[in-house]
């Protein structure tokens, strides 16, 4: 089934009907993410408005960038504050 917030058409609804598994989610599970998706996902079902699951946002994204350093070779920046 189509998850909230993703932009799905008859033909990705019928492929994944027939795969049973979320591409997105498939994808997102290959970086690791998975489990800070979810948790953005669920706020925002929630919620209904992505302003306010900013925590959310931000750990999805930091779980997205480091995963985006360790592919380049290098090691996670350390926050600047």
């Amino acid at each position: 089934m189509a998850k909230a917030g993703h932009a799905w058409s008859r033909a990705a609804k019928e492929q994944e009907d027939e795969e049973g598994e979320d591409p997105v989610d498939a994808m997102i599970a290959r970086t690791g993410c998975l489990e800070q998706h979810r948790q953005l996902q669920e706020c925002m079902a929630e919620r209904q408005d992505w302003r306010h699951c900013q925590a959310e946002v931000r750990a999805f994204g930091a779980c997205m960038a480091r995963r985006q350093q360790r592919e380049r070779g290098a090691s996670p920046a350390q926050p600047t504050d």
